[in-house]
């Protein structure tokens, strides 16, 4: 265990953690102290951090999107446990029956489970946004529908490069959960570009900051 926490440079006691909490499969036992352990239990390893960490997933959960990958369930299934993962909560009863309307407008040629978390999150943000008082254009809805449609080919996409059915419930998995947080690291990079060329005549760009370490 102290090799494979010194190559995956996750610490030992998170490494227990993992195991205890069955995120981890057991290594091969080779004595009453010791197991040995390979590169699929570094890769998991990393997985597990990646859910945890960037995706932002409780132990549970991730082990619930883990769960889904390691099995035989259809792939349309595997989407919707990543989903609902990687989804908060939201009060639907505080969705205005009106803006879940404008959400079915939006994504009326879709095919979308009627009690999924997609299409009750967008209802909630809908709701959100004309309860803060913003001017907000169909237009606008309309640009963001166009958008997470594009996404959305995108992911699956590249679900279907993937050949082995294992690799494909990953790629669901990983895509769904830190494409999240992907999509909105470029959005806000998006945001800056387009708000420097629109608002930024005349004024120097400033550089980026150099990386931890850089000289």
């Amino acid at each position: 265990m102290a090799q494979l926490s010194e190559t995956s440079s996750i610490p030992v006691a998170t490494i227990k953690l993992y195991l205890r909490e069955g995120l981890l499969p057991p290594g091969k036992r080779t004595g009453p102290n010791q197991a040995q352990y390979g590169p699929p239990h570094v890769r998991r390893l990393k997985l597990i951090q990646a859910l945890v960490r960037l995706g932002r997933l409780s132990l549970a959960a991730a082990g619930e999107v883990l769960d889904a990958i390691d099995s035989d369930l259809p792939l349309i299934q595997t989407l919707g446990i990543a989903q609902r993962a990687a989804t908060r909560a939201v009060d639907r009863e505080r969705i205005r029956p009106a803006d879940l309307d404008r959400v079915d407008a939006l994504i009326a040629d879709w095919h979308v489970i009627p009690g999924g978390c997609g299409r009750f999150d967008a209802a909630a943000a809908v709701t959100a946004l004309q309860e803060s008082g913003l001017k907000v254009t169909d237009d606008w809805y309309r640009r963001y529908a166009a958008a997470a449609l594009a996404v959305a080919e995108a992911d699956l996409d590249l679900v279907d490069a993937q050949e082995a059915r294992s690799a494909k419930a990953e790629t669901v998995v990983v895509g769904t959960v830190l494409g999240d947080a992907l999509f909105a690291g470029l959005r806000r990079a998006a945001q800056e570009h387009v708000s420097y060329t629109r608002y930024a005549a005349g004024v120097r760009k400033q550089p980026s900051p150099r990386n931890p370490g850089e000289n």
